[in-house]
C-alpha cells in the first residue's frame, strides 16, 4: 500500500505500532439503508492474523459493518455504501472489484448453523467444486484438511456420507466453519457464531478460533463481553452506528478511553 494512503495512516492512529500488516481498513466508511445511516463514518484498521471483536447493543451497526466487508449487503436493494473500505489494499466498493473473487477470499459463518441438506462430505466439497476442483483425490484431501482445521474430523470421519442435518448444533456450526475453510480464505467473518449454542459447544468454537488465528484474520461480531475479552486481540465498540472506540482488547476492557465504552462493558446499558 502506498505510504501516502490514508488507510495506512489509520493503522498508526489506532495503535502506537502496527504488529502485523493491515488486512482490512475502513476510512470514513458509512452504510445506508435508504435514508438511514446504519454505519456512520467508521475508521479503523484490522491486522493480519489477528482476531477483531465487534461489540455493541442490538441495532448498532455491528453486523452491517461485518457484511459490508464481503459486500453481502449488496443483496439488500436499499443498501448503499460510502467512504473507503479496503481488503488487502484493494477497494472493496470499486466498480472494478470482482465481487465473486472478493467473497472467495473470505469465509462467512452465521449466527445459526446453516448446513446444506446434503452429506457432510458434500457440504465441505461444495465450494471447491464451484471453483473447479473435481478430481476425487484432491476433493478428499481438501475435505479432510478442512474438517481437521475445524476440529471435527475425528467425530465424522466414519460418517462422511451422513446427512449434515443429523449433526448436533455445535457440530453443524463447526461443519459450517469447515465449509468456509475449504475455499482457503484469507479472512473469516463470524456473525455471532455461538449465540445459538450451549456453553460446551461455545467453548469448542472459541478454542477453534484460537487455533485458526495462526493462519487467518478473523472478525467476530458478539454480544458476549466475556467472549470478546477471551478470543480477540482487538475490539471495536459500535453504538447507534458510530464507532465509539477501537483498540487492543486489553485496553478496551481494562482502561477504555470513552465513558460510553466503560458504561457498556460494565453493563450499565445495552
Amino acid at each position: 500500500m502506498p505510504s501516502a494512503s490514508p488507510f495506512l495512516n489509520v493503522a498508526f492512529r489506532a495503535h502506537d505500532a502496527a504488529p502485523t500488516p493491515v488486512q482490512i481498513a475502513a476510512c470514513g466508511f458509512s452504510v445506508f439503508y435508504g435514508a438511514h445511516e446504519a454505519v456512520r463514518n467508521a475508521t479503523l484498521a484490522m491486522h493480519t492474523r489477528k482476531v477483531t471483536a465487534i461489540i455493541g447493543p442490538s441495532g448498532c451497526g455491528k453486523s452491517t459493518f461485518l457484511r459490508a466487508i464481503n459486500r453481502m449487503n449488496d443483496l439488500i436493494p436499499t443498501c448503499r455504501a460510502a467512504g473507503g473500505l479496503q481488503v488487502e489494499g484493494h477497494d472493496v466498493y470499486s466498480p472494478m472489484t470482482d465481487v465473486v473473487a472478493l467473497r472467495q477470499r473470505m469465509g462467512m459463518v452465521f449466527q445459526k448453523p446453516n448446513p446444506f441438506p446434503k452429506s457432510i462430505y458434500d457440504n465441505v466439497a461444495y465450494g471447491p467444486r464451484v471453483r473447479g476442483t473435481t478430481r476425487r483425490g484432491a476433493l478428499d484431501a481438501l475435505v479432510q484438511r478442512s474438517l481437521e482445521r475445524a476440529a471435527l474430523w475425528p467425530e465424522v470421519k466414519d460418517r462422511l456420507r451422513d446427512n449434515a442435518l443429523r449433526l448436533s448444533g455445535g457440530q453443524q456450526q463447526r461443519l459450517c466453519i469447515a465449509r468456509a475453510l475449504a475455499t482457503e480464505p484469507h479472512v473469516l467473518l463470524m456473525d455471532e457464531p455461538t449465540s445459538a449454542l450451549d456453553p460446551r459447544a461455545t467453548a469448542r468454537i472459541e478454542d477453534l478460533i484460537d487455533t485458526l488465528r495462526a493462519t487467518l484474520t478473523i472478525v467476530i461480531v458478539t454480544h458476549n463481553m466475556q467472549q470478546a475479552a477471551r478470543v480477540s486481540d482487538y475490539t471495536a465498540f459500535f453504538y447507534e452506528g458510530l464507532l465509539v472506540e477501537y483498540g487492543p482488547t486489553i485496553d478496551i476492557f481494562s482502561r477504555p478511553r470513552e465513558q460510553q465504552t466503560e458504561a457498556y462493558i460494565t453493563g450499565r446499558f445495552g
